[in-house]
């Protein structure tokens, strides 16, 4: 089998180098390159093909993020390795968008670095452990609860539950430090947008999907509410 072609990106001479040493000491692996900056990532890159890129986060010009973005596009056979000591959630999530397929901590040990290269290179995804179970815990915990009736606004379901309750207009006007005109425009707009006739029907509604059961209220609906007010047939 031949070897794999690594690039190593990084804008720290010492830790480049040293990766690149300790990457061309173990059998199987090849460096064919190194780069300083994004830019000059991106052209190596297009350059030699490697296998595999190991690519620093933080670069002087171009982001590693960028980077790798480039290089995949241009080459989706090459494998990114981020090795960085950037560990906010962040950055991983930005890295794996980017198209990255593993993401290392620079205090990782040599042989933890050695085998993230070789798993890239086989088209596998690998993470630390600190960052996989980061991973793990953001694709396992349970999905944020959509709101009841998304139609409406924030303000219009606060209205509603206020209605629910069994708020005047003029209570719910002083409640939520809106003008009675402005409470009864919101009324207006639930009432359009839930396709309900009256006062009652919205209330009906609005207590079976649970609004209006934790607001406590002495008041009552009241028929004279103008926004809720059914006229009479003229006569």
């Amino acid at each position: 089998m031949r070897a794999l072609r690594v690039l190593v990106v990084d804008d720290h001479p010492l830790f480049r180098i040293g990766v690149s040493t300790l990457l061309a000491a173990e059998p199987g692996i090849e460096v064919v390159g190194e780069a300083a900056g994004g830019a000059d990532a991106i052209a190596s890159a297009t350059a030699l093909r490697p296998d595999v890129v190991v690519m620093d986060l933080h670069l002087p010009d171009l982001s590693g993020i960028q980077a790798t973005r480039h290089i995949v596009a241009a080459n989706p056979g090459t494998g990114v390795l981020m090795l960085t000591m950037a560990d906010e959630s962040e950055s991983v999530f930005a890295a794996m968008r980017a198209g990255a397929r593993g993401y290392l901590l620079k205090d990782a040990e040599p042989d933890e670095i050695i085998r993230a290269v070789q798993a890239v290179a086989r088209r596998e995804a690998i993470f630390g452990p600190d960052i996989a179970n980061r991973v793990l815990a953001f694709f396992t915990q349970p999905p944020a609860s959509e709101p009841v009736f998304p139609e409406l606004t924030g303000r219009e379901r606060e209205v509603l539950a206020l209605i629910a309750a069994g708020h005047s207009n003029s209570l719910i006007a002083s409640t939520l430090c809106l003008s009675p005109k402005t409470v009864r425009n919101h009324i207006s707009n639930v009432f359009a947008k839930l396709h309900v006739a009256d006062r009652a029907e919205a209330i009906v509604r609005a207590r079976d999907a649970g609004l209006g059961r934790s607001v406590t209220s002495g008041a009552s609906p009241r028929a004279g509410d103008s926004a809720t007010r059914t006229p009479k047939p003229k006569s």
